[in-house]
């Protein structure tokens, strides 16, 4: 058995938001699951606290009744057996959005990661916005020096451009020619994708829209609409 995926594409907690997550607690179980948050994006500019709580606060304001935030913010965090034990037994996990690369040196690899792992292999959801979401693919990459990083890995050959419509899709270029042969998963903000049951159909929900691109195509997926990520996708 393994759980499902949820990747926004940012302007978390707000809004049009309530679609996507609302689907993805019932997915997880419904509105006692335990819904576990991970603020470290947050952290490089001492953020954490208050986005995590601005997470635990929207999850309460969807009727969820588990929810707490688990600090894990820096790699020593990370590899506290503690708190990678809060993460196993949690059956929706939230990645918040900020700085993508230190989430990534924060996570993979780490006991965090490992807990997170076994989470999803018994059927918890796996959910991340903007940075978040990107940490959970494959690949990422790292505006600041234009490099790609390999991630957690949970959807192979794809990279996630968050904030779409607004800067989001400045990446396109870039990327295609970093990740020749992957698919590029531009998620508007205030929108989610989340995964279905066979783990390759996808719905979109939310604001906005997802657009894929791979080997210099693009098809575009309102909000209410199904994609597959495998060569048929695209037109």
């Amino acid at each position: 058995m393994t759980g499902a995926l949820l990747l926004a594409g940012g302007a978390e907690f707000g809004g049009q938001m309530a679609v996507p997550d609302r689907e993805a607690i019932l997915s997880a179980g419904g509105l006692d699951a335990a819904i576990r948050i991970i603020p470290a994006a947050a952290a490089p500019d001492h953020n954490h606290q208050r986005a995590g709580r601005n997470g635990e606060l929207w999850f309460r304001s969807l009727r969820a009744r588990d929810v707490a935030v688990v600090p894990v913010i820096d790699r020593a965090s990370a590899e506290d057996v503690r708190l990678a034990g809060e993460l196993e037994t949690a059956r929706l996990i939230y990645l918040l959005g900020g700085f993508t690369h230190y989430l990534g040196q924060t996570l993979v690899g780490s006991a965090s990661a490992r807990a997170m792992g076994a989470a999803y292999a018994s059927g918890a959801v796996l959910a991340g916005s903007s940075a978040g979401a990107m940490v959970l693919c494959e690949h990422y990459y790292d505006p600041a020096a234009e490099r790609v990083h390999r991630g957690l890995g949970y959807l192979a050959n794809a990279c996630v451009l968050p904030h779409y419509d607004t800067f989001g899709r400045g990446w396109v270029a870039r990327l295609s020619e970093l990740l020749p042969a992957a698919w590029l998963v531009g998620i508007d903000e205030e929108t989610g994708m989340l995964a279905q049951a066979d783990g390759r159909r996808w719905r979109v929900y939310g604001r906005g829209q997802v657009t894929l691109h791979r080997h210099g195509q693009a098809s575009v997926f309102p909000a209410g609409t199904t994609l597959t990520l495998h060569e048929s996708a695209m037109p």
